[in-house]
């Protein structure tokens, strides 16, 4: 998972002086905004990765669909991104990739698609949680072997990557990278030695590994899907003519005018060929229990997708609906942190009846090369993301409705914004409960010493982010939100579906 050394904070002082760096709040680290150098807001979630894949059945090149589908995902992450293609040249199956640090579209050109050959493909956006932010750990991860090649791209974190690292690198492996996705792929080239078929490599191969992954695979002549058998992390499979799609959301099916079929179940293993999608059951893995992580539904992904057949957008109306059921407060607006912010305001305002509205302007075009501005400076590094209505707050009594706080120095600004604006109240309302237990699945929550929910009581965080008053979303609502659907509460209970690691996992492979 990712780095959290604090020696690679950069502390930022607060007037309300929370501890946790030499100085007060630890604001900013090298990876900043959904891993962006230079970025802007460490006080977001983030998720790992977005994974996407394709086989075009009439031979179509698939690079630019993959481009596409990419795009749709870039929300999942910004830090790299890369696209491996497959055709057949002379009767053998050859693989051209690229890959690179930046956003979709500042990476690829289109001369580089058009130089990209193919009619199956894999692509993956990424955000690092586990291994640094460098080009070498950008995927898909692309492999030559005995028995040809192989791409695969991941999104997930596994909790005994070291331990599985370190068996193979005895045996002789050596690691281009420092990410936990290696691990998989070379597991998976070395069981398909003694495997019938590439799909039952990746069984195997994904029975050796704990934690959350969803798989996109592709092999000379397959494209492979496997997800963890507590279905942490989404993937759902699309048709457009003939052809059909692997993708983290259904976003990414709509963007590129396909129709969604369904979502690969926790602990399958799906198989597509021309002849069509296989799902053998010998190839699914044990699972004694599913536990789908609940920020999917709550931040990471986008509001127009479903997950699980649960659309994303009814779900943060819920909670936004629990919201003002649960900590009602009289107030003149209802408003929104963008994005994911918004549809729990609507829903707040509708069971309320309080008027909803607009009251944050945001810079959609902060990119990963944004230069952070210094302490020293005026600029606020919140006021370059986010910008406040005036007219829309002054001489208001405004609830604030955000997705979470994790370490409360967002909050503690967006607050602060609120009032300069003329706002004479703001009330906080949460649409998650309070973090208090890291993750390990893939979601870049941190230590407890840096959680502003850690031994504090919510008035103190109330008094600490500047607020007239405080409410979270209970744990109870959870399941609610989720349409009942199985779900991970291990950040908020410190119940984890599975035993956590006795040791910390969140460094990457760096010697």
């Amino acid at each position: 998972m990712n780095n959290n050394n604090m020696d690679n904070f950069i502390p930022y002082d607060t007037p309300n002086g929370i501890t946790g760096c030499p100085g007060g709040i630890p604001y900013d680290t090298p990876n900043g905004i959904m891993g962006c150098p230079g970025g802007i807001d460490s006080d977001e979630l983030h998720e790992e990765c977005g994974v996407f894949g394709i086989y075009d059945f009439d031979g179509n090149d698939v690079a630019s669909t993959i481009y596409y589908g990419l795009f749709a995902l870039q929300h999942r992450g910004q830090e790299s991104c890369g696209i491996a293609v497959s055709q057949t040249d002379s009767n053998e199956r050859k693989v051209n990739s690229y890959k690179g640090m930046g956003l979709v579209n500042e990476v690829f050109t289109q001369g580089t698609l058009d130089g990209m050959k193919g009619d199956l493909g894999i692509g993956h956006v990424r955000y690092s949680t586990a291994g640094a932010s460098t080009r070498e750990n950008a995927q898909p991860l692309v492999l030559n072997y005995i028995k040809g090649t192989l791409a695969l791209a991941h999104n997930g974190n596994l909790i005994n990557a070291k331990e599985l690292r370190e068996q193979l690198e005895y045996t002789g492996a050596i690691f281009q990278t420092t990410i936990d996705s290696e691990v998989i792929a070379y597991h998976i080239a070395r069981e398909r030695l003694t495997s019938k078929t590439a799909q039952e490599a990746v069984k195997r191969a994904a029975a050796k590994v704990k934690g959350a992954f969803s798989l996109v695979v592709m092999s000379p002549r397959k494209l492979i899907g496997a997800r963890d058998p507590f279905g942490f992390k989404p993937l759902c499979i699309g048709k457009r003519d003939n052809a059909y799609i692997l993708a983290s959301e259904t976003c990414a099916l709509e963007t590129i005018g396909a129709d969604y079929v369904r979502d690969v179940l926790p602990g399958e293993v799906v198989t597509i060929t021309p002849e069509g999608i296989q799902s053998d059951t010998s190839l699914c893995l044990p699972k004694e229990k599913e536990a789908r992580c609940i920020f999917e539904y709550i931040y990471f992904a986008r509001s127009d997708s479903h997950i699980d057949g649960v659309s994303v957008y009814a779900s943060r109306m819920k909670a936004g609906k629990f919201l003002a059921m649960d900590s009602p407060v009289e107030a003149d607006l209802v408003v929104g942190v963008p994005e994911s912010g918004n549809a729990a305001a609507l829903g707040y305002s509708m069971e309320s009846g309080i008027s909803y509205g607009t009251a944050f302007v945001k810079n959609s075009y902060v990119g990963r090369t944004f230069i952070k501005p210094k302490q020293s400076n005026r600029e606020s590094s919140v006021k370059v993301k986010l910008n406040v209505l005036e007219e829309a707050v002054r001489g208001k009594r405004v609830i604030m409705i955000d997705d979470s706080i994790v370490r409360g120095t967002t909050s503690d600004r967006i607050v602060r914004m609120l009032r300069d604006a003329g706002a004479t109240e703001v009330h906080v309302r949460i649409a998650s409960p309070p973090f208090l237990w890291p993750c390990y699945f893939g979601t870049d929550i941190p230590e407890r010493e840096q959680l502003i929910a850690y031994n504090r009581t919510v008035e103190e965080i109330q008094k600490i982010i500047g607020a007239d008053s405080l409410g979270y979303l209970s744990v109870e609502r959870l399941s609610e939100i989720a349409d009942q659907l199985p779900i991970c509460k291990g950040c908020f209970t410190g119940q984890y579906p599975m035993k956590p690691p006795t040791e910390n996992i969140r460094g990457d492979f760096e010697r």
